[in-house]
């Protein structure tokens, strides 16, 4: 499975971004999808994921309200819209598949896309 994220760019705080994530692999529908990010100096952390079956969804406190994880098992793509940003939502944006169901654990996905940066600007 192949994940390749993009949509990353510089935007004002207040704007709006959005993260799309285009898997390759026959059976994409299997795998829950995650957004996670890290920031400079930071860990990696979890911020959004979607289960294999749409409805079901859970976010970080920090996104909860102003990130919406959707997905689209016939175009094998998953995306992250994100609302409202802020200065400390700057960091670079992996997504990443699990066959451990939703979980917010990194060590629990699978597979991995490249990042893509994202910077919020004042």
């Amino acid at each position: 499975v192949q994940l390749q994220a993009s949509g990353g760019g510089l935007v004002q705080a207040g704007g709006s971004l959005r993260l799309s994530c285009a898997v390759n692999g026959r059976t994409f529908g299997r795998y829950c999808m995650g957004w996670f990010r890290q920031a400079p100096g930071k860990e990696r952390e979890f911020v959004a994921g979607i289960s294999w079956t749409v409805g079901r969804t859970t976010y970080a406190n920090s996104v909860k309200g102003r990130f919406t994880i959707t997905r689209d098992n016939a175009k094998s793509t998953v995306n992250l819209q994100m609302s409202s940003l802020k200065l400390e939502d700057t960091a670079v944006y992996y997504c990443a598949a699990t066959s451990s169901g939703l979980v917010d654990v990194s060590k629990l996905y699978d597979y991995w896309g490249q990042g893509t940066q994202v910077t919020v600007s004042s």
